[in-house]
C-alpha cells in the first residue's frame, strides 16, 4: 500500500509540472501571428494618411481650380461688355451729320462794303443737295463757298454770277427746264461776307417750276418724278454737278 500511494503522488506532480510547462509555452505560441497582426496594422496607417492627403488636395484643387474659373469669366464678361461698348457706334452718325455741317449762313453785306471780293484762287466752291425729294419736298441747293486765305473777302451768290441749272436726266436735248438767270426776282449781286479760313452756305430754293431765258413765258407745268441734273457756275471756279430724284406719288 506504501508503494502504491508513492507512486501515485509521484505521477501527480509530474502532471502539475507539464501543465506548467505547457501554460509557459502558450504565450510564446501566441506572439507567433503579432508580427502578422502589425503589418496590417501598418499598412492602414499610410493608407489613412494617403486618404486625408487626398481630401485635402481635391479639395485645395477644386478651390484653386473655382476660383481662377470664377475670375476668367469675370474678366471675360468685363472684357465684353467693354467691346459693346466699344466706343465703336458714337464714329458713323458725326459723318452724317457732318455732311450739313462745317458751314453758316452768309452774313450778306452791301454790293458797296469796303470788303475786298473774293478771289476765285482763295475760295473754294462746291455744290449739294440731297439724293431724293418726295412728292411733297421742294428740293433745296446749297451753295457751298470756304476761304482759305487768310483774309475776310466778299463773294458774290447772285443769281446772274453763281448759276445754277436743272437739266432733266436722258432728256431729248440738254437745255436746261429751269435756271437762276433766266427771270430772278433780284437780278442784283448778292455780296456774302466770308471770314478767312470759313465756310459760308447759301441756300436756293426751286418750287419745280420751269423757267425760260429773258423771263420768256415758260413751259406749262412742273418738273414730273425723274432723275435731274443739277449745275453751279461761277466766274472763275470750275463747273461743280450733283444729281437728284424727285420721287414718284
Amino acid at each position: 500500500m506504501l508503494i502504491a500511494w508513492a507512486v501515485t503522488s509521484g505521477g501527480g506532480g509530474g502532471g502539475g509540472r507539464d501543465d506548467a510547462k505547457p501554460g509557459g509555452s502558450d504565450p510564446v505560441e501566441s506572439i507567433t501571428p503579432g508580427p502578422g497582426s502589425s503589418g496590417p496594422a501598418i499598412s492602414q496607417q499610410p493608407g489613412g494618411r494617403d486618404e486625408s492627403d487626398d481630401e485635402g488636395g481635391t479639395g485645395g484643387s477644386g478651390g484653386s481650380g473655382e476660383s481662377p474659373g470664377g475670375a476668367s469669366d469675370g474678366a471675360s464678361t468685363g472684357g465684353t461688355g467693354t467691346g459693346t461698348g466699344d466706343p465703336s457706334g458714337a464714329a458713323a452718325g458725326a459723318g452724317a451729320d457732318g455732311s450739313g455741317g462745317g458751314g453758316s449762313a452768309g452774313q450778306q453785306v452791301p454790293a458797296g462794303s469796303p470788303l475786298p471780293e473774293c478771289k476765285p484762287a482763295a475760295v473754294q466752291l462746291s455744290l449739294r443737295t440731297k439724293v431724293s425729294y418726295s412728292p411733297d419736298d421742294k428740293p433745296k441747293f446749297e451753295l457751298i463757298a470756304k476761304n482759305t486765305s487768310s483774309s475776310t473777302c466778299k463773294a458774290d451768290f447772285g443769281p446772274k454770277s453763281a448759276v445754277l441749272t436743272v437739266t432733266e436726266a436722258g432728256g431729248e436735248d440738254d437745255d436746261p427746264i429751269w435756271s437762276s438767270k433766266d427771270c430772278p426776282a433780284a437780278a442784283g449781286p448778292l455780296f456774302l461776307k466770308v471770314p478767312a479760313g470759313a465756310t459760308v452756305i447759301h441756300t436756293v430754293d426751286w418750287n419745280r417750276t420751269l423757267s425760260a431765258p429773258g423771263c420768256v413765258t415758260p413751259p406749262a407745268g412742273k418738273a414730273g418724278p425723274g432723275t435731274y441734273l443739277l449745275e453751279a457756275k461761277a466766274p472763275g471756279e470750275p463747273v461743280q454737278r450733283a444729281s437728284f430724284v424727285l420721287a414718284k406719288d
